[in-house]
């Protein structure tokens, strides 16, 4: 069952109880408060009834010492024709319970009739107390009530029937109105519910669009926020969640390209030495050569085996790099460009400047030295002979920065993302004339993140380029 109808059916069943239990209680209090009233006047009209029957009897000339049963029968009938208007009967006994005057239609049975479990009226009615009940007779309900009269040293019990039915009837006619009206609120009620569920269910369905339109491979889709409350908040969160996955599964293909990007170029960085190393060997096996072809084979064998171990040393640097745990210590930052410039001492088909600012670096000394020598080389490699490599360090606001600029033929915009990955070389035939296999770039970046680092590039076709990485300092030496 969809949510939506849910709220529904929920509201639907607590409004129906809501309104059933509060129309009874009130209906009912309606119905109590009318036969209270009802009881209260026929009661009052018992003391009036009793004070007039009181008055007529001392009212008949004294010819007897007790009052007779033709006068209690006379007095009876005035009394009723007076009220006849009201509608009230009326019932006069002898103290042994005997009937000497009762109103047409009134019940006989002084035990039957009665809606409750009391004893018969008269059994509890004295000088001091006056009773009532409600019976009910052939489908009426009545009033009745009962009081005693002292009438010429006789005891009398006084009795009055008042029908009450239209009280009855008002109450189902107030339970019929208040059904039919409950049954039109629950109608409209719930056609307006209706609406309000599907309004505060719309960002529910919103959001399983979105996530099904992700299941189908949409990931760049994104839910409409179009509200400011919690659900609006699940939105915005929901949102939130979809980029991070979107951006995990880029990450993911990127990871996956890069891979077989690897593959691929590994493939075909072993592919021609091999079948190099391969032919010529085959060569020199299978016919005699003279003595400086024989060289040359041989050494074209030895030139390629000599790379496929380099390759393979530098695959198994990057490859340590990744899971090893840095010695990190303070360094000097001149003793780091010293090393350099005793490299480099002796390369003359280059102009080397290094420049630097004194301080003292965070990091393991052999690891920074070959992110150096990397980028150097590769700068050595971008140049034309003669050309200017710069190696600088200098203090900033968030570390000691080194740059190893060059002016060769830069690298276009786009490549600069792809140059770090490994084998991909951007002029392929300029790296494999320097027995380049493009994993130098590849292992400086895995050895800034063991120093929580990365490599900057800032390259322009035609310009040269400027590889630079910070490094967390520490005091300046004194």
């Amino acid at each position: 069952m969809k949510f939506s109808y849910k709220i529904l059916f929920c509201s639907i069943i607590t409004m129906a109880a809501a309104f059933g239990i509060g129309g009874y209680f009130f209906v009912n209090d309606v119905f109590r408060a009318s036969l209270n009233r009802e009881i209260s006047q026929a009661m009052d009209e018992s003391s009036i009834l009793q004070f007039a029957f009181e008055t007529a009897a001392l009212n008949i000339p004294s010819k007897y010492d007790k009052l007779q049963n033709s006068a209690i029968e006379e007095i009876g009938a005035n009394l009723e024709r007076s009220s006849q208007s009201t509608g009230r009967l009326l019932r006069l006994s002898a103290e042994d319970q005997t009937v000497l005057y009762a109103g047409d239609g009134f019940v006989q049975d002084r035990e039957e009739h009665t809606d409750t479990e009391d004893p018969a009226l008269l059994s509890v009615v004295n000088g001091r107390t006056r009773a009532y009940q409600v019976i009910r007779y052939n489908g009426r309900y009545y009033v009745q009530t009962g009081t005693q009269v002292n009438a010429l040293d006789r005891v009398l019990y006084l009795e009055t029937m008042q029908d009450v039915t239209e009280v009855y009837e008002e109450r189902a006619r107030g339970f019929a109105v208040y059904r039919n009206m409950t049954l039109l609120l629950l109608v409209c009620s719930s056609i307006f519910m209706y609406f309000i569920s599907s309004w505060l269910t719309k960002p529910i369905r919103i959001l399983t669009q979105a996530a099904k339109k992700m299941t189908a491979g949409d990931y760049g889709y994104r839910a409409e926020e179009i509200s400011l409350d919690e659900m609006g908040q699940l939105t915005r969160d929901f949102n939130h969640m979809a980029s991070v996955v979107e951006e995990n599964i880029r990450k993911l293909e990127d990871e996956v390209r890069a891979r077989e990007d690897f593959i691929a170029a590994f493939s075909h960085e072993l592919k021609t030495p091999l079948t190099a190393v391969i032919g010529y060997a085959d060569v020199l096996r299978s016919r005699k050569l003279d003595e400086e072809k024989h060289f040359l084979a041989a050494n074209y064998i030895y030139t390629e085996g000599s790379r496929l171990e380099a390759m393979s040393l530098r695959l198994l640097d990057i490859i340590v790099a990744r899971r090893y745990e840095p010695e990190i210590q303070e360094l000097e930052a001149g003793d780091l460009f010293a090393y350099l410039e005793s490299i480099y001492a002796e390369k003359k088909e280059f102009q080397f400047r290094f420049a630097f600012e004194p301080c003292r670096v965070r990091a393991e000394a052999d690891l920074l030295k070959t992110v150096l020598l990397n980028l150097t080389d590769n700068a050595c490699k971008a140049s034309e002979p003669g050309g200017v490599v710069e190696v600088t360090g200098a203090r900033t606001e968030e570390g000691y920065l080194f740059s190893v600029k060059d002016q060769g033929v830069g690298i276009p915009k786009e490549e600069c993302r792809k140059i770090t990955e490994a084998f991909y070389m951007v002029d392929k035939s300029r790296s494999r004339s320097h027995n380049g296999a493009g994993l130098g770039l590849a292992l400086c970046v895995e050895i800034l993140k063991l120093h929580q680092s990365e490599l900057m590039i800032d390259s322009m076709p035609g310009q040269g380029s400027c590889f630079s990485f910070l490094l967390a300092d520490g005091e300046v030496p004194t």
